[in-house]
């Protein structure tokens, strides 16, 4: 079955992800049709993704990143994680050592590199999905209902944004123990 699975993906791959792979924009980092280009104020940001019925997801990246470049040519190109995406996120980019200008939910503006050195985070990919509602005065980092780094499959990617999406993070299944649950569901 495992054999089956792989074959799939990439059958999968060479037939139809090609078709969205995402390219090169002029800071290095991958771009999407399902990312968003906002002026980087996450209360607006958070504000825009409720009023279209999706939840806002933050993807810090770096320029050269083999761990992102694998996402973005292995696992986001799939039909089923690009189309979840682009029906259920509202998907804003930061560059790691990025010197554009942006708001936290606390009111501070810091250039993209401090945002993420106050934030302390350390690896690339990072994805930090939030609430619909953040507390007033708290950071990203403070608010974010799951922070994820490193690169996944696309089982624990797609996993992942449907745990998020069904609020499974308000039940007292962790999403490790969630994530099996559902492997055994898909295996049998």
């Amino acid at each position: 079955m495992k054999l089956l699975k792989t074959c799939l993906t990439i059958v999968s791959l060479a037939l139809g992800g090609s078709a969205f792979a995402a390219e090169l924009g002029d800071d290095g980092l991958h771009k999407t049709a399902w990312m968003r280009d906002t002026f980087k104020d996450l209360n607006e940001d958070l504000a825009e993704a409720n009023a279209e019925g999706k939840r806002l997801m933050l993807t810090v990246e770096q320029r050269g990143c083999i761990y992102c470049a694998k996402m973005h040519e292995e696992v986001f190109p799939l039909p089923s994680i690009d189309a979840y995406l682009k029906e259920h996120f509202f998907v804003v980019q930061i560059n790691m050592f990025g010197d554009i200008e942006m708001t936290d939910f606390d009111g501070e503006s810091l250039p993209e590199k401090e945002m993420v050195r106050k934030w302390g985070m350390m690896f690339t990919p990072t994805l930090v999905f939030l609430p619909e509602e953040v507390a007033e005065g708290q950071t990203a980092a403070q608010a974010a209902v799951a922070t994820v780094p490193g690169a996944f499959g696309p089982g624990t990617t797609l996993n992942m944004l449907q745990w998020v999406v069904d609020k499974e993070y308000e039940g007292d299944e962790p999403f490790q123990k969630y994530l099996a649950r559902k492997l055994t569901e898909q295996n049998n």
